[in-house]
């Protein structure tokens, strides 16, 4: 067949194909399209019969909130009615109340005129009546009562005497027996042990060997010691003892706690021995703060400056007439605490003022004055409470007694002081001595450290070396010589022993 008509005729067949598909096509889309509309309007008509029903069943709420908000405000209206009846019978009632008050006050009113008027009828009397008695009798009012009161008193001087002093006799009695009974409880209640300070501590050796190393080689160790803690070392014949001598209990105290270190230790040479004694001083140190620390545990006072705390755990270490101080201001707080309950004071303020009432004494050895100034400035520098000064401060009667409390911290005080066998005084006298021995020597300038020894019989000082020379240690040792012959009063003779030491350190590096 010829090529050109089969050509046209698959030109025709592919033409005749692209018709028939366009219309098929067509034919499936116009279908699908008449689906899908039909889903649509399906769907219209279901969401159409769904807002019907929610408007239906929102309108039935409504409906029905306001029936119940309607039924409410008419309940509410009700109600409001009943309460402003209810207020306007109380105005009414208020009102006719009101009327009879001022009805009755303005009756009052010219009652109280009219008693105003009879009282000065009555007073116009009487002055009439005594002017005529005057005129009569030829006495004044004034003369006629000294003259009756004169012989009543004559007629019953014996009965008024006798019970004027029935009733001193009994008052007296009462108070005095009441007094006693109040310091017997609040003694009863308290219990601080009470021991005397000596002036000697004794350290137990574990052998006699030792007292040679103590002593040291020309007797470097023991001087070393000595001059460290500013005590006296003896050692003697008592067997497997040294006995550390001097009237300052810590300076004791820390030459025993240094020298047992020194012991266990077993070195014991002059450079071991300084560096021992300045770790126990640290050491001390610590142990004052927890005794404070434990004096307000004990005592139950809170709220206190931690500087005061330090001060008061350094009375451990310091003595009133051989009276352990901290013990006795422990006392004094319980003692003046169990007062003031028996006698409705400020229980608080006594306690607190009893435990601080000696804190000057901390210091009264750096500081001049008395312990009591001393302790008030340290009170107000540290913010404590004025009620508290104005109570410590009359212990010793130096200042006006201000309040109840202080007269009981007054009291509480003495009671802890007489008791038997707590103080001596002769022991304060002898520890005063001492002090004022010190305080002599190191009043020139150059001193560097002194310390009275062997009971007063000698002052031991030390001099600065970079300071004085040798012969200005002679021209020192005869000046305090002569201060204290001319201050002190003293039984025998007292020497005067002036050291100076160089020392010289160098480091090979």
């Amino acid at each position: 067949m010829n090529p050109l008509i089969l050509i046209a005729l698959g030109i025709g067949a592919l033409a005749l194909g692209s018709v028939l598909g366009y219309y098929a096509r067509q034919s499936i889309a116009k279908k699908q399209f008449g689906t899908l509309e039909a889903k649509i309007q399906k769907k219209i008509i279901e969401t159409k019969e769904k807002i019907e029903t929610i408007t239906n069943q929102a309108k039935q709420k409504a409906n029905t909130i306001i029936k119940t908000a309607e039924r409410e405000e008419g309940e509410r209206r009700k109600q409001v009615f009943k309460s402003e009846q209810l207020l306007l019978k109380r105005e009414n009632l208020l009102d006719k109340k009101l009327s009879d008050f001022e009805k009755n006050d303005k009756e009052l009113h010219e009652k109280v005129d009219k008693v105003k008027n009879i009282k000065e009828s009555l007073e116009n009397m009487k002055e009439d009546i005594l002017k005529n008695l005057e005129r009569v009798s030829g006495l004044s009012k004034d003369a006629a009562k000294k003259e009756i009161m004169a012989e009543v008193e004559k007629q019953n001087e014996k009965e008024i005497l006798e019970k004027i002093l029935k009733l001193e006799v009994e008052g007296r009695e009462k108070y005095e027996d009441k007094a006693r009974e109040i310091t017997a409880l609040a003694i009863q209640k308290c219990a601080v042990p009470q021991c005397q300070e000596l002036t000697t501590t004794t350290v137990s050796l574990p052998s006699d060997d030792l007292k040679g190393r103590i002593i040291g080689k020309e007797g470097r160790n023991i001087r070393t010691l000595e001059k460290l803690t500013g005590t006296e070392i003896i050692v003697d014949d008592t067997p497997e003892a040294v006995v550390i001598s001097g009237f300052d209990p810590l300076r004791r105290y820390i030459a025993k706690v240094a020298l047992e270190k020194l012991i266990q230790d077993g070195r014991i040479q002059p450079a071991r021995i300084e560096e021992i004694v300045a770790k126990t001083e640290e050491d001390i140190a610590i142990q004052i703060k927890k005794a404070g620390e434990r004096a307000i545990y004990e005592t139950g006072i809170v709220g206190l400056d931690p500087k005061i705390i330090q001060l008061l755990g350094r009375l451990k270490f310091r003595t009133s007439y051989g009276q352990n101080v901290l013990l006795h201001s422990i006392e004094v707080s319980f003692l003046a605490e169990a007062l003031a309950h028996e006698i409705g004071a400020d229980v608080e303020v006594c306690k607190k003022a009893g435990l601080l009432h000696d804190i000057g004494k901390a210091i009264d050895h750096q500081i001049e004055g008395s312990h009591v100034d001393i302790g008030m400035k340290i009170l107000e520098r540290f913010g404590c409470e004025k009620d508290v000064i104005i109570a410590m401060q009359s212990h010793h009667e130096e200042h006006p007694v201000e309040s109840l409390e202080a007269i009981i911290i007054q009291t509480a005080d003495a009671i802890s002081g007489s008791r038997p066998g707590a103080r001596k005084d002769t022991l304060e006298n002898y520890l005063k001595r001492l002090g004022e021995l010190e305080k002599i020597a190191s009043s020139f300038d150059g001193i560097e450290k002194v310390y009275a020894i062997q009971a007063g019989r000698e002052v031991r000082v030390f001099v600065k070396p970079e300071q004085i020379d040798d012969l200005g240690c002679r021209k020192l040792s005869k000046d305090i010589a002569q201060r204290i012959q001319e201050e002190l009063k003293y039984p025998g003779e007292i020497k005067v022993n002036v050291i100076r030491e160089s020392r010289v350190i160098e480091y090979a590096k």
